[in-house]
């Protein structure tokens, strides 16, 4: 895949993809036209030498592998992994709220969410919405309203004169969005019955039994910048690394088993069921080899890559950084290092990652957070320490992390995807 074509894609699969729900379904449909065969967890397997096939939980996660080889003890994996989910506002079970004058939603922060971000903003829905239909069944479809439908607007600077001193958001009254003016008439169940009747002419529905909705902003992802050198876009973290671990995995030479994990629920711990921190991987590695002995010979000849962006140095607030690990944009992929396992990365994985970086040319960076701060951490440690896998963090430099709208280097992730591709073909990691 050429450069163009590759930014075109990922400003695509940004659009596309406003929840987990539909960043996995955008997935799911690339893997499909790839030839990749869709597996259930509640069927037998059969795996074949030469396949290619994925698996999703909870519709918000997903794991794609090849398998060009089943001695898998002796191969090991070659591990991309990244997280479907972003810091957002999820709508409350009970969201309607009638209050002055106005229909407005109750919202809850999923994630560590820059709030005053999402002041002013045209925002739309999307999600899952659960159902019965008239025949008795219990289903689930997704919707985007896609329009922008609500907003959540700023108080006025003369109410506010402290504004620009610095103020906090609270999130319990003060990030409500508007919908609409009283006058009308307004029942969010009825909304969610009219939207799904609007995405699925074939629907026969008795009533919405439940859902789980985010808001989005609709502002299309964009090249901006003087040379278009940027990525501006929502959900950034963690998309951009979902992409190029897709494209990396479907650009493979189908010479090393290869495998994508994509998880939910990152940006609140991922202990879920369809968390990295819940039994998603292991049970897909663990029917692949169900020999125990095999299973540990497996993973330790396997590296998994954790890919999550990684922070930039801001011109405006250099002070934030350690000054020798400061990235930047366009400047290659960053690994990130930590003396408190916050990441995974050690030296071996390290070293084999800078291999194969400089077999592409791809320049590496460091990042280390600065000794007086706290550092954040990622699906790799995590991981590592649920399956006992050679983990390596790395990241994509970023300005922005959780704002409404984040900002990376166009370079960067078509560079990453080079590395990460050659980095499935790899067929020697560490000797031992």
């Amino acid at each position: 895949m050429e450069f163009s074509n590759f930014n075109d894609s990922l400003l695509s699969f940004l659009q596309s993809s406003p929840t987990p729900f539909h960043a996995t379904a955008s997935m799911r449909h690339a893997l499909l036209a790839e030839g990749f065969t869709e597996l259930l967890e509640e069927d037998d397997w059969v795996v074949e030498e030469g396949g290619k096939y994925f698996v999703t939980r909870n519709e918000s996660s997903l794991i794609a592998f090849t398998t060009p080889q089943l001695n898998l003890s002796q191969s090991g994996w070659r591990m991309i992994g990244a997280h479907t989910d972003s810091p957002c506002l999820k709508l409350k079970p009970n969201a309607q709220v009638d209050r002055f004058g106005y229909h407005q939603l109750g919202v809850e922060v999923y994630g560590g969410v820059l709030l005053h971000t999402w002041l002013d903003r045209d925002l739309s829905i999307a999600g899952r919405i659960t159902l019965k239909t008239k025949n008795g069944d219990i289903i689930s479809r997704l919707v985007d309203f896609k329009d922008p439908i609500a907003v959540v607007p700023n108080l006025a600077i003369h109410l506010n004169p402290q504004a620009n001193e610095g103020f906090s958001v609270n999130p319990q009254e003060e990030i409500l969005p508007i919908l609409c003016g009283a006058e009308n008439e307004f029942d969010l169940h009825e909304l969610l019955k009219s939207q799904l009747e609007k995405q699925y002419a074939d629907l026969s529905i008795d009533m919405v039994l439940d859902f789980e909705l985010s808001l989005y902003d609709t502002q299309p992802a964009a090249l901006v910048g003087l040379h278009k050198e940027y990525i501006c876009s929502a959900r950034l973290d963690n998309l951009l690394s979902c992409f190029v671990g897709l494209r990396a995995l479907l650009e493979s030479d189908q010479q090393r088993p290869s495998l994508l994990i994509c998880t939910d629920h990152e940006e609140i711990g991922s202990l879920s069921a369809c968390g990295a921190n819940g039994p998603f991987l292991e049970d897909v590695l663990r029917r692949l080899t169900p020999n125990p002995e095999q299973y540990v010979q497996t993973i330790q000849r396997s590296m998994l890559v954790s890919a999550d962006n990684a922070h930039a140095l801001h011109p405006n607030y250099a002070h934030k950084h350690d000054k020798n690990h400061a990235p930047s944009i366009n400047k290659g992929a960053v690994i990130k290092v930590n003396a408190n396992q916050r990441y995974a990365t050690n030296s071996e994985t390290a070293s084999v990652y800078r291999d194969i970086a400089a077999e592409e040319n791809y320049e590496v960076q460091c990042f280390v957070v600065r000794s007086d701060m706290s550092c954040g951490s990622t699906i790799g440690p995590i991981t590592s320490g649920e399956i006992g896998v050679p983990t390596i963090d790395i990241g994509l430099p970023t300005f922005g992390m959780h704002s409404i709208r984040e900002l990376a280097g166009s370079r960067d992730a078509f560079g990453l995807f080079k590395v990460l591709a050659r980095f499935t073909k790899r067929e020697k990691l560490i000797a031992r």
